[in-house]
């Protein structure tokens, strides 16, 4: 066990080319221009939080296959790619208006079934074709989640889980 995760999550995280010495702040900056600038035909475009731009330096571009059985449920592949879920501005945009803080796209999460974002106080969903689910209150925990396998939480209409 790392001081900051679990080992397991440290080795998954590690195996898809993670380190906690690597970060890429130039990725970060322009992965976070080009998301802010990209628009939906409506107009509308993504809104980026400095959690989003931390991620992007530290954890963009893994592809993360976790192994094994999950602690509650099968643990989830995912692509911490914002690109690969650019065209989810009204979507995340829906969720942002029922929490009260605007989401920026991170990812995806099981092969495209899910969109994975962070809000501005750095809190992780992921929405998918089942409903809106909290990862977890930070990058960190939402990675525990995913890779152990954990019962992320419902989000209710009211933006509560």
């Amino acid at each position: 066990m790392t001081e900051r995760f679990p080992s397991l999550v440290a080795e998954t995280l590690a195996m898809a080319g993670w380190s906690p010495q690597g970060r890429d702040e130039q990725r970060a900056r322009e992965w976070a221009l080009r998301i802010a600038a990209d628009a939906a035909p409506d107009g509308r475009q993504h809104v980026v939080t400095a959690a989003a731009i931390e991620a992007y330096a530290e954890f963009g571009g893994l592809r993360v296959r976790p192994q094994g059985a999950g602690e509650q449920v099968a643990p989830s592949a995912f692509d911490l790619d914002p690109f690969r879920v650019r065209h989810s501005v009204a979507t995340l945009a829906e969720l942002a208006e029922a929490t009260g803080a605007p989401l920026t796209p991170l990812g995806e999460e099981g092969g495209g079934t899910g969109i994975l974002a962070v809000d501005e106080q750095g809190r992780v969903f992921v929405l998918d074709h089942t409903g809106d689910w909290f990862l977890g209150a930070s990058v960190d925990e939402a990675l525990v989640t995913l890779v152990l396998g954990r019962h992320p939480r419902r989000v209710r209409a009211d933006g509560t889980w």
